[in-house]
Protein backbone atom coordinates (compact mmCIF):
# COMPACT_ATOMS: atom_id res chain seq x y z
CA UNK A 1 0.00 0.00 0.00
CA UNK A 2 1.33 3.23 -1.08
CA UNK A 3 2.17 6.29 0.93
CA UNK A 4 -0.94 7.86 -0.76
CA UNK A 5 -3.26 4.85 -0.15
CA UNK A 6 -2.66 5.35 3.73
CA UNK A 7 -3.60 8.98 3.89
CA UNK A 8 -6.85 8.27 1.54
CA UNK A 9 -7.90 5.39 3.66
CA UNK A 10 -7.12 7.92 7.10
CA UNK A 11 -9.51 10.86 5.24
CA UNK A 12 -12.13 7.76 4.49
CA UNK A 13 -12.61 8.05 8.23
CA UNK A 14 -12.94 12.00 8.77
CA UNK A 15 -9.29 11.66 9.80
CA UNK A 16 -6.12 13.21 8.81
CA UNK A 17 -3.44 10.90 10.29
CA UNK A 18 -2.84 7.50 8.07
CA UNK A 19 -4.56 4.69 8.82
CA UNK A 20 -1.73 2.89 10.47
CA UNK A 21 1.82 3.40 11.07
CA UNK A 22 4.66 1.42 10.19
CA UNK A 23 7.36 0.13 13.18
CA UNK A 24 10.57 1.29 12.97
CA UNK A 25 13.30 -1.22 11.87
CA UNK A 26 15.44 -2.24 14.77
CA UNK A 27 18.85 -0.91 15.07
CA UNK A 28 21.82 -2.60 15.38
CA UNK A 29 21.81 -1.42 18.52
CA UNK A 30 18.71 -2.57 19.31
CA UNK A 31 19.19 -6.72 18.34
CA UNK A 32 22.58 -6.13 20.18
CA UNK A 33 20.99 -5.53 23.57
CA UNK A 34 18.42 -8.13 22.53
CA UNK A 35 20.89 -10.84 21.82
CA UNK A 36 22.62 -9.85 25.08
CA UNK A 37 19.37 -10.19 27.05
CA UNK A 38 18.60 -13.10 25.82
CA UNK A 39 21.60 -14.85 26.58
CA UNK A 40 21.97 -13.91 29.92
CA UNK A 41 18.14 -15.22 30.74
CA UNK A 42 19.47 -18.74 28.97
CA UNK A 43 22.15 -19.05 31.62
CA UNK A 44 20.37 -17.70 34.44
CA UNK A 45 17.33 -20.24 33.28
CA UNK A 46 20.61 -22.87 33.17
CA UNK A 47 21.78 -22.40 36.46
CA UNK A 48 18.52 -22.33 38.07
CA UNK A 49 17.22 -25.52 36.47
CA UNK A 50 20.41 -27.61 35.78
CA UNK A 51 20.51 -28.51 39.27
CA UNK A 52 16.88 -29.18 40.13
CA UNK A 53 16.91 -31.79 36.74
CA UNK A 54 20.03 -33.67 38.57
CA UNK A 55 18.46 -33.47 41.80
CA UNK A 56 15.40 -35.12 40.33
CA UNK A 57 17.39 -37.40 38.38
CA UNK A 58 20.05 -38.40 41.08
CA UNK A 59 16.84 -39.27 43.39
CA UNK A 60 16.37 -42.37 41.59
CA UNK A 61 19.92 -43.58 41.69
CA UNK A 62 21.79 -45.67 44.91
CA UNK A 63 24.64 -44.16 46.68
CA UNK A 64 26.77 -46.50 44.80
CA UNK A 65 25.86 -45.24 41.44
CA UNK A 66 26.03 -41.59 42.30
CA UNK A 67 29.56 -41.92 43.43
CA UNK A 68 30.60 -44.32 40.69
CA UNK A 69 28.88 -41.67 37.83
CA UNK A 70 27.48 -38.50 38.93
CA UNK A 71 25.94 -37.61 35.57
CA UNK A 72 24.48 -40.60 34.24
CA UNK A 73 21.28 -41.85 34.27
CA UNK A 74 20.11 -44.31 36.73
CA UNK A 75 20.43 -48.10 35.94
CA UNK A 76 16.41 -48.59 37.15
CA UNK A 77 14.19 -45.94 37.73
CA UNK A 78 11.83 -46.51 40.79
CA UNK A 79 10.70 -44.80 43.70
CA UNK A 80 12.59 -47.21 46.45
CA UNK A 81 14.53 -43.99 47.69
CA UNK A 82 11.79 -41.95 47.83
CA UNK A 83 10.12 -45.04 49.91
CA UNK A 84 13.05 -45.23 52.34
CA UNK A 85 13.16 -41.65 52.80
CA UNK A 86 9.40 -41.53 53.33
CA UNK A 87 9.35 -44.27 56.04
CA UNK A 88 12.83 -45.39 57.45
CA UNK A 89 14.22 -41.84 57.50
CA UNK A 90 10.97 -40.65 58.86
CA UNK A 91 10.68 -37.81 56.27
CA UNK A 92 6.62 -38.73 55.92
CA UNK A 93 6.51 -37.56 59.60
CA UNK A 94 8.54 -34.76 59.28
CA UNK A 95 6.51 -33.69 56.30
CA UNK A 96 3.63 -34.00 58.21
CA UNK A 97 4.12 -31.81 61.09
CA UNK A 98 5.17 -29.17 58.62
CA UNK A 99 2.09 -29.37 56.45
CA UNK A 100 0.15 -29.08 60.55
CA UNK A 101 2.72 -26.03 61.39
CA UNK A 102 2.86 -23.87 58.36
CA UNK A 103 -0.57 -24.71 57.46
CA UNK A 104 -1.92 -23.43 60.48
CA UNK A 105 0.03 -20.96 60.64
CA UNK A 106 -0.45 -19.48 57.45
CA UNK A 107 -4.18 -19.65 57.99
CA UNK A 108 -4.02 -17.73 61.55
CA UNK A 109 -1.38 -15.06 59.83
CA UNK A 110 -3.18 -14.22 56.84
CA UNK A 111 -6.75 -13.87 58.98
CA UNK A 112 -4.79 -11.33 61.53
CA UNK A 113 -2.55 -9.68 59.46
CA UNK A 114 -5.44 -8.75 57.09
CA UNK A 115 -7.33 -7.73 60.17
CA UNK A 116 -4.76 -5.24 61.37
CA UNK A 117 -3.65 -3.97 57.63
CA UNK A 118 -7.60 -2.77 57.06
CA UNK A 119 -8.41 -1.28 60.54
CA UNK A 120 -4.78 0.59 60.27
CA UNK A 121 -5.35 1.63 56.62
CA UNK A 122 -8.97 2.47 56.53
CA UNK A 123 -9.29 3.94 60.30
CA UNK A 124 -7.88 6.73 62.05
CA UNK A 125 -7.39 6.46 65.76
CA UNK A 126 -4.81 7.38 68.53
CA UNK A 127 -1.60 5.44 68.18
CA UNK A 128 -2.28 3.70 64.73
CA UNK A 129 0.56 5.47 63.37
CA UNK A 130 2.64 4.14 65.75
CA UNK A 131 1.30 0.69 66.15
CA UNK A 132 2.20 0.74 62.20
CA UNK A 133 5.69 1.98 62.72
CA UNK A 134 6.33 -0.82 65.20
CA UNK A 135 4.84 -3.43 62.68
CA UNK A 136 7.86 -1.41 60.22
CA UNK A 137 10.21 -2.29 62.80
CA UNK A 138 9.31 -5.52 63.36
CA UNK A 139 10.87 -6.35 59.81
CA UNK A 140 14.09 -5.46 60.49
CA UNK A 141 14.11 -6.29 64.06
CA UNK A 142 16.84 -9.38 63.58
CA UNK A 143 15.41 -12.94 64.38
CA UNK A 144 18.13 -14.40 65.95
CA UNK A 145 18.17 -11.62 68.26
CA UNK A 146 14.87 -12.79 69.68
CA UNK A 147 15.51 -16.37 70.00
CA UNK A 148 16.29 -16.75 73.62
CA UNK A 149 13.64 -14.36 74.94
CA UNK A 150 11.27 -16.59 72.21
CA UNK A 151 13.02 -19.54 74.27
CA UNK A 152 11.73 -18.49 77.57
CA UNK A 153 8.62 -17.14 76.70
CA UNK A 154 7.45 -20.99 75.52
CA UNK A 155 8.93 -22.44 78.17
CA UNK A 156 7.31 -20.27 81.06
CA UNK A 157 3.99 -21.18 78.32
CA UNK A 158 4.29 -24.84 78.52
CA UNK A 159 4.92 -24.85 74.47
CA UNK A 160 8.28 -25.15 74.40
CA UNK A 161 9.22 -27.88 71.94
CA UNK A 162 5.46 -28.42 70.65
CA UNK A 163 3.95 -27.48 67.45
CA UNK A 164 1.37 -25.22 69.11
CA UNK A 165 4.56 -23.05 70.48
CA UNK A 166 6.08 -23.14 66.83
CA UNK A 167 2.84 -22.27 65.16
CA UNK A 168 2.45 -19.10 67.35
CA UNK A 169 6.26 -18.68 66.47
CA UNK A 170 5.59 -18.56 62.99
CA UNK A 171 2.76 -16.42 63.12
CA UNK A 172 4.62 -13.79 65.17
CA UNK A 173 7.67 -13.88 62.71
CA UNK A 174 5.48 -13.37 59.45
CA UNK A 175 2.73 -11.09 60.94
CA UNK A 176 5.24 -7.45 60.35
CA UNK A 177 5.47 -8.09 56.69
CA UNK A 178 1.83 -9.52 56.05
CA UNK A 179 0.43 -6.06 57.78
CA UNK A 180 3.54 -4.05 55.48
CA UNK A 181 2.44 -5.65 52.45
CA UNK A 182 -1.44 -5.63 52.61
CA UNK A 183 -1.76 -1.99 53.79
CA UNK A 184 -1.16 -0.48 50.31
CA UNK A 185 -3.97 -2.66 49.21
CA UNK A 186 -6.46 -1.89 51.54
CA UNK A 187 -5.23 1.51 51.58
CA UNK A 188 -6.21 1.90 47.80
CA UNK A 189 -9.62 0.56 48.10
CA UNK A 190 -12.31 3.48 47.64
CA UNK A 191 -13.86 4.85 50.53
CA UNK A 192 -17.68 4.40 48.64
CA UNK A 193 -17.24 0.87 48.15
CA UNK A 194 -17.47 0.71 52.27
CA UNK A 195 -20.08 3.27 52.22
CA UNK A 196 -22.43 1.54 49.82
CA UNK A 197 -22.06 -1.41 52.04
CA UNK A 198 -22.52 0.44 55.06
CA UNK A 199 -26.01 1.98 53.25
CA UNK A 200 -27.42 -1.68 52.51
CA UNK A 201 -26.96 -2.23 56.38
CA UNK A 202 -23.96 -4.31 56.35
CA UNK A 203 -21.96 -4.28 59.42
CA UNK A 204 -18.25 -3.90 60.14
CA UNK A 205 -17.42 -7.72 59.81
CA UNK A 206 -19.67 -8.13 57.10
CA UNK A 207 -17.90 -5.19 55.17
CA UNK A 208 -14.76 -6.42 55.49
CA UNK A 209 -15.14 -10.06 55.24
CA UNK A 210 -17.65 -9.91 52.05
CA UNK A 211 -16.81 -7.31 50.18
CA UNK A 212 -13.20 -5.43 51.21
CA UNK A 213 -11.32 -8.75 51.81
CA UNK A 214 -12.65 -9.96 48.27
CA UNK A 215 -11.22 -7.05 46.61
CA UNK A 216 -7.58 -7.93 48.16
CA UNK A 217 -8.02 -10.85 47.07
CA UNK A 218 -4.39 -10.56 44.64
CA UNK A 219 -2.65 -9.14 47.31
CA UNK A 220 -3.70 -11.80 49.67
CA UNK A 221 -2.73 -14.66 47.10
CA UNK A 222 0.94 -12.49 46.79
CA UNK A 223 1.77 -12.42 50.98
CA UNK A 224 0.51 -15.59 51.37
CA UNK A 225 2.81 -17.32 48.88
CA UNK A 226 5.59 -15.64 50.13
CA UNK A 227 4.76 -16.33 53.74
CA UNK A 228 4.17 -20.17 52.70
CA UNK A 229 7.80 -19.98 51.24
CA UNK A 230 9.31 -18.24 54.10
CA UNK A 231 7.71 -20.63 56.29
CA UNK A 232 8.45 -23.54 54.45
CA UNK A 233 12.08 -23.47 54.51
CA UNK A 234 12.38 -22.27 58.20
CA UNK A 235 15.32 -23.21 59.87
CA UNK A 236 16.70 -21.12 62.64
CA UNK A 237 13.51 -20.66 64.89
CA UNK A 238 12.79 -24.75 64.62
CA UNK A 239 15.93 -25.52 65.41
CA UNK A 240 16.09 -23.42 68.51
CA UNK A 241 12.57 -23.63 69.97
CA UNK A 242 11.87 -27.31 68.72
CA UNK A 243 14.35 -30.06 69.77
CA UNK A 244 11.72 -32.59 70.40
CA UNK A 245 12.82 -34.98 67.19
CA UNK A 246 8.93 -36.21 67.14
CA UNK A 247 7.92 -32.84 66.07
CA UNK A 248 10.78 -32.05 63.40
CA UNK A 249 9.59 -30.12 60.68
CA UNK A 250 11.47 -30.49 57.20
CA UNK A 251 14.07 -28.16 57.32
CA UNK A 252 15.48 -30.40 60.64
CA UNK A 253 14.67 -33.33 59.49
CA UNK A 254 16.89 -33.24 56.32
CA UNK A 255 19.46 -31.20 58.45
CA UNK A 256 19.57 -34.37 60.75
CA UNK A 257 19.56 -36.94 58.05
CA UNK A 258 22.47 -35.33 55.98
CA UNK A 259 24.51 -35.09 58.97
CA UNK A 260 23.44 -38.30 61.01
CA UNK A 261 25.72 -40.76 59.32
CA UNK A 262 28.66 -38.43 57.41
CA UNK A 263 29.76 -40.22 54.29
CA UNK A 264 27.86 -43.35 55.22
CA UNK A 265 24.48 -41.85 55.10
CA UNK A 266 21.90 -43.12 52.14
CA UNK A 267 22.61 -40.40 49.59
CA UNK A 268 19.90 -41.64 47.24
CA UNK A 269 17.31 -41.35 49.70
CA UNK A 270 18.74 -38.16 50.88
CA UNK A 271 18.22 -36.58 47.28
CA UNK A 272 14.99 -38.10 47.18
CA UNK A 273 14.06 -36.68 50.33
CA UNK A 274 15.06 -33.05 49.07
CA UNK A 275 12.71 -33.75 45.48
CA UNK A 276 9.64 -34.10 48.51
CA UNK A 277 10.99 -31.18 50.53
CA UNK A 278 10.87 -28.77 47.15
CA UNK A 279 8.07 -30.15 45.28
CA UNK A 280 4.88 -28.43 47.56
CA UNK A 281 6.81 -25.34 47.16
CA UNK A 282 6.86 -25.23 43.59
CA UNK A 283 3.47 -26.56 43.14
CA UNK A 284 2.07 -23.71 44.90
CA UNK A 285 4.05 -21.06 43.15
CA UNK A 286 2.74 -22.64 39.74
CA UNK A 287 -1.21 -22.96 41.45
CA UNK A 288 -0.72 -19.18 42.35
CA UNK A 289 1.80 -17.08 39.61
CA UNK A 290 -1.37 -15.90 37.99
CA UNK A 291 -2.23 -13.82 41.33
CA UNK A 292 1.48 -13.07 42.17
CA UNK A 293 1.89 -11.44 38.59
CA UNK A 294 -1.70 -9.69 38.96
CA UNK A 295 -0.77 -8.04 42.20
CA UNK A 296 2.76 -7.11 40.96
CA UNK A 297 1.11 -4.93 37.99
CA UNK A 298 -1.55 -3.89 40.03
CA UNK A 299 1.15 -2.31 42.48
CA UNK A 300 2.92 -0.72 39.97
CA UNK A 301 0.50 0.90 37.87
CA UNK A 302 -0.49 2.55 41.47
Amino acid sequence: MTTQAITTAGAARGTSEPAFTRKPKDTAGDRAVGAFSHTVLVIWSLIVILPLVWTLITSFKTTREIFASPFSLPANWNFDNYVSAWTQEGIGNYFLNTVIVVGFALVIVMILGAMCAYVLARYTFFGSRAIYYLMLAGLTFPVFLAIVPLFFVLRNIGLLNTLPGLILTYVAFALPFTVFFLYSFFKGLPDEIAEAAAIDGAGEWRTFFQVMLPMAKPGMASVAIFNFLGLWNQFLLPVALNTNKDNYVLSQGMASFASSAGYAVDFGALFAAVVITIVPVLIAYVIFQRQLQGSVSQGTMK
